[in-house]
């Protein structure tokens, strides 16, 4: 379906911005045709994630803990992907970063908008097979704990409310479909 944008944007500034992220604030006039203010998030990465999954239906989590949240996460490996980057080569390097794990079969399944009402983040899953194991390379700002557990365990938690990142949450779900297990 085709609609027309009943936004107008009639000005708009930049309110902060670092490596990442950039934070404008737009003044626009919204649908009902009032003036309003819209702060946007524009995320300089893709969200990658990887779902990695063996011969015997093993899959791989990253736990540590999340500055924003203040509270520990498990999820699936991920990170960012430069935009104008291949979304492939992102996630390969962030498999091999996270989990030291290298895979010789891959398959994206999943595209997501992480939360579209106030920014463009835009994400991808992979499924990663054929995996070969290696050794980690840890990002600076990376206290990772890697737990490697049967695939079924890691859907029985995200039905649980155990696992609650979006990314993961949505990866997990649709790769149950996938493999119809949900």
């Amino acid at each position: 379906m085709s609609k027309k944008n009943p936004w107008v944007k009639k000005s708009g500034k930049l309110i902060y911005e670092n490596p990442w992220i950039r934070l404008d604030e737009d003044k626009v006039i919204n649908p009902g045709g009032g003036i309003s203010m819209y702060g946007k998030l524009h995320f300089k990465n893709l969200a990658i994630g990887i779902v990695p999954l063996d011969e015997d239906m093993n899959t791989w989590l990253v736990g540590q803990w999340r500055y924003a949240l203040d509270e520990y996460s498990w999820e699936i490996p991920m990170g960012g992907g430069p935009l104008g980057i291949d979304k492939l080569e992102s996630a390969k390097r962030e498999l091999k970063e996270e989990t030291g794990l290298s895979a010789n079969k891959w398959t994206e399944f999943l595209k997501i908008h992480t939360s579209n009402s106030v920014t463009d983040e835009l994400g991808y899953a992979f499924l990663a097979q054929n995996l070969t194991e290696g050794e980690t390379e840890f990002d600076e700002t990376e206290d990772l704990e890697i737990w490697k557990l049967p695939f079924q365990e890691a859907y029985q938690m995200v039905l649980e409310g155990k696992i609650t990142d979006g990314l993961t949450v949505a990866a997990i779900l649709r790769l149950a479909v996938i493999l119809k297990m949900g």
